[in-house]
């Protein structure tokens, strides 16, 4: 039996008078895909920034990996295991891939404090393995990433969350801005990912993506979680309906 990975419980964010998360109850089971969709400002940004600790909560309780947690900071989410695709990328424009896939992690050949030496040969031998590993192809890893496409750049980061995520992947939108053509790239790391057994939490609009990736669906309307469906028990339709409001309300609403 699956076990959970993350849980919230009523949790909540407000800016002053504004109630941008309420009340979110939310679970993951280890394993499971789950996607968060609702309209602009539904809160689906804000809940994901709870839990990777960019934000602090007003109140509620996030639960990881079977104990209580609350992130200082993206680093220590990232230390406890949990790698996160946020919109901005979050890439050094400077630097090639490896240094990218390494950056705040690097590898020492020499210890010498202010002075050491980066083994970079590791890194690249390491990071050629992680792009195998999650099928993304980039030309020339030596390549600083100011250099490549929108669509390259998105993998980068994609495969720098699932080479070091050791429990969750969150994705943010991870296909917004890209073309039919990267977006399937992004879509076959994604199923490579289930079929590693690496839980994530998918944060898109494109609902075609949410029911060809998922095994369920989390919708998000006006700060509060309105439904908790089974990808094989709803439609495109459906899900709209709770976007909208059409169906469903807060209250009741079981995550």
């Amino acid at each position: 039996m699956s076990r959970i990975i993350l849980e919230t419980r009523s949790l909540t964010k407000h800016y002053g008078g504004v109630h941008a998360l309420d009340d979110a109850n939310f679970t993951l089971m280890d394993g499971e895909h789950v996607a968060v969709v609702g309209d602009n400002g539904a809160g689906k940004s804000t809940f994901v920034r709870q839990i990777t600790g960019v934000e602090q909560k007003t109140a509620g309780q996030i639960f990881f990996d079977g104990a209580e947690v609350n992130h200082s900071g993206p680093l220590e989410a990232r230390e406890s295991g949990i790698e996160t695709v946020f919109q901005t990328l979050a890439l050094a424009d400077d630097l090639d891939v490896p240094s990218n896939l390494y950056l705040g992690r690097e590898i020492i050949k020499f210890n010498l404090g202010p002075f050491s030496i980066l083994d970079r040969k590791e890194m690249k031998a390491r990071t050629m393995e992680a792009l195998q590993r999650t099928a993304v192809k980039i030309p020339n890893v030596d390549n600083p990433i100011r250099n490549m496409s929108g669509g390259q750049r998105q993998c980068v980061a994609i495969a720098r969350a699932a080479a070091f995520a050791s429990k969750l992947i969150i994705m943010d939108e991870p296909t917004a801005a890209l073309g039919v053509q990267e977006t399937a790239q992004v879509e076959n790391i994604i199923k490579g990912l289930k079929a590693r057994g690496v839980p994530m939490i998918l944060v898109s609009h494109n609902l075609r993506q949410v029911f060809d990736l998922v095994d369920r669906i989390v919708v998000f309307r006006r700060g509060r979680i309105v439904a908790s469906l089974k990808r094989e028990e709803t439609d495109g339709n459906d899900i709209v309906s709770y976007i909208t409001g059409v169906k469903g309300n807060a209250e009741g609403a079981v995550a």
